[in-house]
């Protein structure tokens, strides 16, 4: 594959902190690369960097001659947009600078406004909700069709619905692309390879083809290698350490060249222990309550409006100790209101909830409406004094800190100069300290790297009294939940074994939503008329793209010769393959159908 882009020795600090030091690897034609790593390595920043919005402290990025870059940022400039101004406007002007013909970009820009789903192209730009606009910012940047694209966290105010729309939207693309994001199951759909930056590793950063789940393959097998490294050095450094101490005369060749080596043996260890140590994650833990109750939250066909809109209900509902419920729906469909009624803050307008009494119940707070930003770390993690008390034990402020990833140079920083994954942790911290029969978790990931993902995910896990998981990290919700209750925000509340079978039906309803063929009028079709018939059959096509991809991820499960011999799954995944075979069978009848 060609190179379109290399970086040789890249480093770049910001103050006296290295974000990162001699950074070096190429893009290649055909790759689709994430780019991952914990807060603070500096992801955005190389982002910026390779873009050219940003320069390097020193080495050199060198982009293949003419490349066309496009750039992804974190923040849209959409919500400032001149009053009048259209999303069509919008994408109009981006297709600015190509060299293209007037017809051509109208008809770029009506199948991209068509495939990024938007209802109304002649919507104002600075009416759309943070979702959109990010879907905007997106289109934006492909409709250009760039030579390599970076996009630096994407999935940021999408809901569940919307990053499924930019999985298939970024499967579609016909160039490469260098993602950072923290939403591991995107990872695992879109990508075939992944860099993770980190100081553990000896060279800044590790790169491993394939997806996500080969990604963590690869690295437990080059952790597992570098500690069989640094436990074989260590116990050769300890006895040439015992022959340096006997003090030997380094008269000759050959003893000289023995205490050269034992010095560089013990420098390579060194190295290796640090770049080792660095893996270190958070170590978080919640502390449960010793309650055995069988019903801890018990709802009876509770219902809630709001603004004369009914979120869901009549709704039943109970949780007992180890019930783990993941929370679906869009954005206004009532998750937030429902946890506020299982933590007895807000009351259902009919129907009754009754909590078990003396109930426990924490609650954490996805916009860090708890922190006073005002407090130093050291008060906001202990108060006045010097230690906390955990499970029985006193425990170190600093102790506390450095469990959490915090430095001891931070203990007297206002908490509103750290992070946003900085400040999540401190609310995690104080979580810690509070025993708890339910935890009521509204996207407990925002901001999080994937260091701390991973320990709040095993920590759910084990977690032995009920949670309630309001998350769009669909691949925590997965693991983490045992049940889904998903909320339409049009009233409807139904429960799903699992996230899949919410996506199925999900995809169901999108099928039946396709529009019916209209029948023209006696005179024919007007102009609006064939523009819709054309924007609908251009939304079919971009379907039956999805669904031909999934039949061939169906049809690849099936010939996996691992469940040759298991009857059961063969017999499960051929009929997940019929389903998806008549899905596209349906929509192509469909588009048929749109074409006479």
């Amino acid at each position: 594959m060609a190179i379109l882009l290399s970086c040789q020795n890249l480093s770049k600090s910001f103050g006296s902190r290295p974000l990162f030091e001699g950074l070096s690897f190429g893009l290649s034609d055909g790759e689709r690369t994430g780019l991952i790593g914990p807060n603070g390595a500096g992801k955005s920043t190389l982002l910026k960097i390779l873009a050219g919005a940003e320069t390097q402290d020193a080495g050199e990025v060198t982009p293949r001659r003419g490349l066309r870059l496009g750039y992804l940022a974190q923040q849209d400039r959409f919500a400032e947009a001149p009053a009048g101004r259209t999303v069509r406007d919008e994408i109009l002007e981006a297709l600015d600078g190509l060299g293209l013909e007037d017809h051509e970009k109208e008809r770029r820009a009506d199948e991209g406004l068509t495939e990024a789903g938007f209802p109304d192209p002649q919507q104002a730009v600075n009416a759309l909700s943070g979702g959109w606009r990010k879907r905007l910012a997106i289109l934006a940047q492909s409709v250009r069709r760039p030579d390599l694209l970076l996009l630096d966290e994407p999935t940021n105010h999408l809901d569940i619905e919307g990053v499924l729309w930019l999985e298939g939207f970024i499967e579609a693309f016909s160039f490469p692309f260098l993602v950072v994001t923290h939403d591991r199951r995107f990872l695992e759909r879109v990508t075939n390879r992944v860099i993770e930056l980190n100081k553990r590793y000896p060279e800044g950063h590790f790169s491993s083809a394939g997806n996500y789940s080969r990604f963590l393959e690869n690295r437990e097998a080059f952790f597992d290698a570098q500690a069989s490294r640094e436990d074989s050095l260590r116990n050769i450094v300890r006895g040439e350490i015992a022959w340096l101490r006997k003090g030997p005369r380094a008269r000759t060749t050959k003893q000289k060249a023995r205490i050269d080596r034992a010095g560089n043996m013990i420098e390579e260890l060194s190295e290796l222990e640090y770049h080792n140590a660095q893996g270190r994650a958070a170590d978080i833990d919640f502390t449960a309550g010793d309650r055995q109750a069988n019903r801890l939250i018990h709802a009876v066909k509770i219902e809630k409006s709001m603004g004369g809109r009914k979120l869901f209900g009549p709704l039943d509902l109970t949780l007992a100790p180890g019930e783990k419920l993941g929370l679906l729906g869009g954005n206004g469909s009532g998750k937030s209101t429902l946890l506020k009624m299982l933590a007895g803050q807000l009351a259902p307008d009919a129907g009754t909830l009754k909590q078990a009494d003396g109930l426990r119940v924490a609650v954490f707070d996805q916009h860090r409406a708890r922190l006073d930003l005002d407090l130093t770390l050291k008060r906001a993690l202990c108060g006045n004094g010097e230690h906390v008390v955990y499970k029985g034990n006193n425990v170190h402020v600093k102790a506390w800190a450095s469990r959490f990833l915090f430095r001891t140079e931070q203990m007297e920083m206002p908490l509103r100069l750290l992070s946003g994954g900085e400040q999540a942790r401190v609310l995690i911290a104080g979580f810690m300290l509070r025993p708890a029969d339910v935890l009521l978790l509204d996207e407990p990931t925002n901001d999080l790297d994937l260091q701390s993902l991973e320990v709040l995910e095993a920590s759910m896990q084990e977690f032995p009294g009920a949670l309630v998981l309001v998350t769009h990290d669909r691949y925590l919700l997965e693991r983490v939940s045992q049940r889904v209750l998903a909320l339409d925000g049009k009233g409807g509340a139904r429960f799903f074994a699992d996230l899949s079978q919410w996506e199925a039906r999900l995809e169901e309803q999108r099928a039946q939503a396709v529009p019916e063929p209209q029948k023209p009028a006696a005179d024919g079709p007007s102009a609006k008329e064939n523009r819709e018939l054309k924007a609908a059959i251009r939304k079919l096509e971009s379907e039956m793209q999805t669904a031909e991809r999934q039949v061939a991820r169906a049809r690849q499960a099936l010939e996996d010769p691992a469940i040759a011999t298991d009857s059961l799954e063969l017999a499960a995944r051929h009929r997940k393959l019929e389903e998806a075979q008549a899905k596209v069978d349906a929509l192509f009848t469909r588009w048929s159908e749109l074409h006479e």
